[in-house]
């Protein structure tokens, strides 16, 4: 049993530590966004979801003319993050 705990215990750290860097995330996230507007914060955050589903369908598609509406989305939605961050 002592194999078996061990990978509880590294699986615990693991987990620990993604939500370590996931509380840094949001609180540079949110010194960041004191200075900017949240209309367009919320725009942004709206497009990364956005791009997130579209990835996650994109691994999962198998017709060649979805994958290519797919592929064409991811780069727009890619376009209007960069001109939001900006």
């Amino acid at each position: 049993m002592g194999d078996a705990g061990e990978g509880l215990v590294d699986a615990e750290s693991r987990l620990a530590e993604r939500m370590e860097e996931r509380e840094e995330e949001k609180r540079k996230a949110r010194q960041g966004a004191k200075g900017s507007d949240p209309e367009r914060v919320r725009q942004v955050e709206s497009l990364k979801l956005a791009r997130t589903e579209m990835q996650r369908q994109l691994e999962v598609a198998t017709h060649p003319a979805r994958k290519q509406q797919l592929n064409q989305a991811l780069t727009e939605i890619e376009k209007r993050i960069k001109e939001l961050s900006a």
